[in-house]
């Protein structure tokens, strides 16, 4: 940045006013004791930074707004995940942040959401804790040269004071915590929650109403590129196993959350990865694992030996739901650039706490349309403020508190994307296998990688299926690595007439979810679901 008070400036025509100091676009380092200096974190053994988050260990869906403007009133799809605000409240809470950062220490970081050069997205991130300064540098686009900078483009601002709580009674909130989104003003605003994630998470929505417009597919998903240039997606709510799955020493990744897919490929939106740490393992998540002993890397709620320094990734006392931020680059093999071609592997990964989802299908293009637009998974425990152990939900698009639009216009984007570039589709189920949740175990992650790995190497394109009798799913008849009994889950249980019973019961609970759907589809994926029971 050629001026150093140029950002002063910016931060003046916002409204902010009687600041104490403005810390602009701090490194790695600076930011470190700044937090430990603040009391915020404190630093582990090997370097990681470990924070605590307090009460709010996972997001507060019910605590996200969208303001209710003319801008984007008519793009919205308004509803449960959507809540309206009206503008008179977001403009209350902004005069009252306002006053608030008064006499304050604020951090600024200026960032790029997108890797593509020709979609990625400006974006500041204005916050008064120097750990979610460092947050937002860890999971954005870095600007690499801080003097090209230009102080005056246009971007999305975040404003996140996490001490700050909301007057329900005169704010219009549910609770003190509140995120708020306002696309004409192009600003959000967050508070009462120390969340780091939903920094991240409101920007993915902000991305996932713009790039559509721009007939740009916007996807809650991981991406790698195999040896041979292929790139593979994996869609899949928190807890499926996008991260783990994604980063694989044999595959470059691209990155482990959120990507777009534009007629020249796949791009990635961050610049770093968001994991689960709970029981991360040096043996079966071997890249993710070094990336908790490094410095830069922020662990969020990871229980540490005050006098050792040494953390505990199994430890769950203050939550399931334990995260580490760092930096894409601090995964060895990745795709530098950020970017893929397009997709010849599509994954869609649900954990079934029914259990009785075969744990990889064949989806033709109507299925997985179908499966798409069901988003069939199960809530892992401490993703969510309430959520204590894995629970049935369908989240349209594999991300419906992230969509802003109706789901019609992300599902019509992905069909014509799969026609178009004849990917092949696949349901891969990473759930519990034996009996539902409580009764059977959780599918071995060795049996799944080698799933995922035959699919993708193209050995399961034209082996012998058999067609699931509930879900009318291709199962493949053997797959290399894998028992052959573990691939039909009925065999799996004991009491067959129960998995009969819980097949039934879910089939009938995806017909449910979908009447919603069936006016905005075509008949052919009306009619790709399970059979009717």
């Amino acid at each position: 940045m050629k001026n150093k008070f140029d950002i002063w400036k910016q931060l003046i025509k916002m409204g902010f006013s009687n600041l104490n100091n403005v810390f602009y676009n701090e490194a790695t380092p600076s930011l470190y004791e700044q937090a430990v200096r603040r009391r915020e974190a404190k630093i582990s053994h090997l370097g990681p930074l470990i924070a605590r988050t307090g009460q709010h260990t996972g997001r507060s869906p019910n605590d996200k707004f969208i303001v209710k403007e003319k801008t984007s009133e008519k793009n919205i799809w308004w509803g449960k995940v959507n809540r309206p605000i009206d503008e008179k409240y977001f403009n209350k809470l902004f005069s009252k942040m306002l006053s608030y950062a008064e006499s304050k220490d604020l951090y600024v970081q200026d960032c790029y959401a997108g890797t593509d050069p020709k979609y990625k997205l400006p974006i500041r991130i204005v916050t008064e804790t120097a750990w979610h300064s460092l947050f937002a540098r860890n999971m954005f686009v870095r600007i690499g040269d801080l003097s090209k900078i230009n102080i005056n483009e246009e971007r999305f601002t975040v404003i996140d004071f996490p001490y700050f709580q909301a007057d329900t009674d005169k704010d219009g909130t549910n609770s003190p915590v509140f995120i708020i989104l306002h696309f004409g003003k192009k600003l959000a605003l967050i508070g009462g929650t120390s969340y780091a994630g939903e920094i991240k998470k409101s920007i993915f929505t902000v991305m996932n109403y713009l790039l559509p417009q721009k007939k740009v597919m916007a996807m809650h998903c991981s991406a790698n590129i195999g040896k041979d240039n292929d790139t593979a997606i994996l869609f899949g709510l928190s807890g499926t196993g996008k991260t783990t799955l994604s980063a694989d020493p044999n595959r470059r990744l691209i990155g482990d959350d959120e990507h777009g897919w534009s007629d020249r490929g796949v791009f990635n939106f961050e610049g770093g990865c968001y994991a689960k740490a709970i029981r991360l393992s040096k043996e079966a998540e071997p890249d993710i694992y070094e990336c908790t002993r490094k410095f830069g890397t922020i662990l969020e709620n990871v229980e540490m030996d005050v006098i050792s320094r040494r953390i505990d990734l199994n430890d769950d006392t203050l939550t399931e739901n334990t995260r580490a931020a760092y930096p894409i680059k601090h995964i060895n093999n990745i795709e530098p650039d950020g970017m893929g071609g397009h997709p010849k592997n599509i994954i869609m990964l649900t954990a079934d706490a029914f259990g009785v989802l075969p744990p990889i299908s064949k989806l033709t293009t109507e299925q997985a349309l179908y499966h798409f637009i069901s988003g069939y998974t199960a809530k892992v425990a401490g993703t969510e403020k309430g959520v204590s152990e894995p629970t049935a939900t369908f989240s349209t698009c594999f991300g419906a508190p992230f969509m802003p639009l109706l789901p019609s216009v992300y599902a019509n984007l992905l069909g014509e994307k799969i026609k178009k570039h004849k990917s092949n589709c696949w349901l891969i189920n990473t759930g519990w296998s034996g009996g539902p949740y409580g009764v059977g175990k959780r599918m071995k992650i060795e049996y799944t990688r080698a799933m995922l790995n035959e699919a993708l190497k193209g050995n399961l394109n034209s082996i012998k299926i058999e067609i699931d009798p509930f879900f009318g799913l291709n199962i493949p008849k053997k797959v290399t690595g894998v028992p052959s009994e573990v691939l039909n889950p009925r065999n799996t249980w004991k009491d067959k007439k129960k998995y009969d019973e819980s097949a039934k019961k879910l089939a009938n609970m995806f017909h449910d979810n979908f009447k919603a759907f069936e006016a905005n589809v075509d008949k052919k994926i009306k009619n790709a679901g399970p059979n009717k029971f």
